[in-house]
């Protein structure tokens, strides 16, 4: 047999003449009268599916624990068991300011805050509450100096163990200055999706908040905030497709009880916003995001830089695989900085991690055994 290579026939290699001979075959009409049903037919499920969420049966919220403490607007919310002699050693836990705190605590069974209180550690939620006129020039140092440093003060008065600290996305910045500021107070910090480096998957976005920044300026300067609607609308633009995906998803799955109760109990929570104070809200998106000074080592609280290379106590940083918000990389960037740190990776989004149907096993239980393991006296 001849081993000789036959020439190949340019009319059946050529990819070219493959394509325009498929293209051919279409029936364009056909093709437009399918494409036509199939966005009507995702129209009226979206539809469908914010309807049946605005009219979905609504179960009360879960009542709030005692308040510790107060300063102005926020809250200190104290999870503990009810008898001083059950309380595990204290946790203070420090959410965003862009979201409601209840996060942590969206359900009996979707709650952080509670299963962290029933393995043994005493959760204090800071809760901050809708931002009046004491906390209309905060910025993130008055943030931090004032309310969260009266909170850790309180904490550390209400056991003789020292207090952990968490922090969740934002609020894990709040929580690293806090707890570098305070070297002998306490004895972990966990960041849940803390970002660090802001560039990092940022693309298109970057471009699209320095053109933004003008107007920004303009509405800051006359709402003395940043709206929620427009928070909103910013948190939409990172992932266009994610609403319309939700909704539909909504209206085409089994309506299972417990499922359809999450949704509109994770729904109501995210059409729940406060409005970022301006002072804040400026230096989330222009020094964090458009300078990104952490990374840069220009975020400064009362004139010094915040560098996690000087937290004096071990950390812990949960990293969300799948979290569009803080993008693994940016969270990833922070680890890398931290001198006595351990990676927890977890298979979810930025909310999936600590409302997901797997939260309980991914984050509840470890962050739970990792605090008690670090408990000191």
């Amino acid at each position: 047999m001849s081993n000789q290579v036959r020439p190949s026939d340019p009319e059946k290699s050529d990819p070219e003449n493959e394509l325009r001979h498929l293209i051919n075959q279409f029936d364009e009409q056909l093709v437009q009268s399918t494409v036509q049903q199939e966005v009507f037919r995702r129209i009226a499920t979206f539809c469908e599916g914010v309807r049946d969420y605005q009219q979905h049966e609504r179960y009360a919220r879960p009542d709030d624990p005692p308040v510790l403490a107060q300063f102005g607007a926020a809250r200190l919310l104290d999870y503990g068991s009810k008898t001083q002699s059950e309380c595990g050693a204290p946790a203070l836990i420090i959410p965003s300011l862009i979201n409601r705190a209840y996060v942590l605590d969206l359900t009996e069974k979707r709650s952080l805050v509670r299963a962290l209180s029933q393995r043994g550690v005493r959760p204090l939620l800071v809760d901050w509450g809708t931002p009046g006129d004491q906390e209309a020039t905060y910025d993130l140092q008055a943030y931090i100096t004032g309310p969260l440093q009266h909170f850790l003060n309180v904490t550390c008065e209400v056991s003789d163990q020292k207090p952990s600290i968490t922090g969740y996305c934002m609020g894990g910045l709040l929580a690293l200055s806090l707890a570098i500021r305070n070297p002998d107070r306490s004895s972990s910090l966990a960041l849940l999706a803390t970002p660090w480096d802001f560039h990092n998957g940022l693309g298109a976005n970057l471009i699209t908040l320095r053109a933004l920044r003008p107007g920004l300026e303009v509405l800051l300067d006359q709402f003395g905030n940043l709206p929620v609607d427009v928070l909103q609308a910013m948190f939409a633009s990172l992932d266009p497709a994610l609403t319309e995906l939700k909704f539909r998803s909504f209206a085409e799955r089994d309506k299972n009880k417990e499922r359809a109760q999450l949704f509109v109990a994770l729904e109501d929570w995210v059409n729940d916003g406060v409005p970022l104070v301006a002072p804040v809200a400026r230096e989330c998106l222009f020094d964090w995001y458009l300078e990104n000074a952490p990374m840069q080592g220009n975020w400064t609280i009362d004139g010094v830089v915040v560098s996690p290379d000087a937290l004096p106590c071990p950390s812990l940083t949960v990293i969300p695989r799948n979290d569009h918000i803080v993008p693994p990389g940016s969270a990833e960037a922070l680890a890398d900085r931290l001198p006595n740190n351990e990676r927890l990776n977890i298979n979810a989004g930025h909310i999936g991690m600590v409302t997901g149907r797997y939260a309980k096993s991914a984050l509840y239980e470890p962050l739970a055994k990792w605090i008690k393991s670090n408990q000191k006296g």
